[in-house]
């Protein structure tokens, strides 16, 4: 009885991990196209998986930092996805090469006008954007999620440093320091060969990694339910080699 009982927690805790480790790759994240730096300009990309096997993902807004204005910021464009930029006037007007900006996007909306995401994929969103902040880390932007079946998931916790990540985190864009040549561009080489690229390229390099991504994923899980059998097999063998 108690190798039979071993058996099955083994079973199971192997299990429990394949439950808990799928939310684990379900986040909206941001990442620069290479550096960010402070008061630069840099091309970032609002990474969105599809968590739901039934349904796909239609819609994804992206709420700008308040507290963090931006002068410019230009989404690329996206074949099946209809894009919208809101704008509103700043408390503060902002000085730019030495002009005065008073008003900057508060908002980015990506609405799908095809299949959006469907289940198993993820899709990233590029924007170009700068002058970025000089007095400040990183930033966080708000994310609102809408699938296919009316579903809304909203990315707006904002992780605090020392503390567990939430459930559903904002996703934060880390800065470098400033460029040693004081103006901050970051990427900006990088940028520009990357927008050169046709859209063609840059969606078969996508779809590339997405592909390893997941191969690794479903070889570590495959790992986790071979070793639990493993185990479970083992003390099956024991107690037959006892009881013989």
């Amino acid at each position: 009885m108690k190798a039979s009982r071993l058996a099955a927690t083994a079973a199971l805790a192997g299990s429990a991990v394949l439950v808990l480790s799928a939310p684990a790759f379900a986040h909206v994240t941001v990442q620069p196209e290479g550096t960010a730096a402070k008061g630069g300009y840099a091309v970032v990309d609002f990474k969105v998986p599809n968590e739901r096997d039934n349904a796909s993902t239609t819609k994804l807004e992206v709420t700008f930092p308040a507290e963090h204005p931006v002068a410019s910021v230009m989404p690329q464009p996206m074949t099946g996805w209809k894009i919208e930029v809101t704008k509103s006037k700043l408390d503060k007007p902002l000085e730019v090469h030495g002009k005065k900006i008073s008003e900057a996007v508060t908002k980015v909306t990506w609405t799908a006008d095809g299949k959006g995401i469907e289940p198993g994929y993820f899709q990233k969103f590029p924007v170009s954007m700068g002058a970025l902040p000089d007095d400040t880390d990183q930033m966080v932007f708000k994310a609102i999620q809408t699938y296919s079946n009316k579903e809304v998931v909203r990315w707006i916790e904002v992780p605090q440093k020392g503390q567990e990540e939430p459930d559903t985190p904002a996703p934060v864009l880390q800065l470098a320091a400033a460029s040693d040549d004081g103006h901050g561009h970051g990427a900006s080489d990088k940028d520009t060969a990357d927008d050169a690229k046709p859209a063609a390229q840059n969606t078969a390099t996508d779809t590339a990694k997405g592909g390893s991504d997941t191969t690794a994923r479903v070889l570590g899980i495959a790992g986790i339910v071979v070793g639990a059998a493993g185990v479970a097999y083992g003390v099956l063998a024991g107690r037959r080699r006892t009881a013989a």
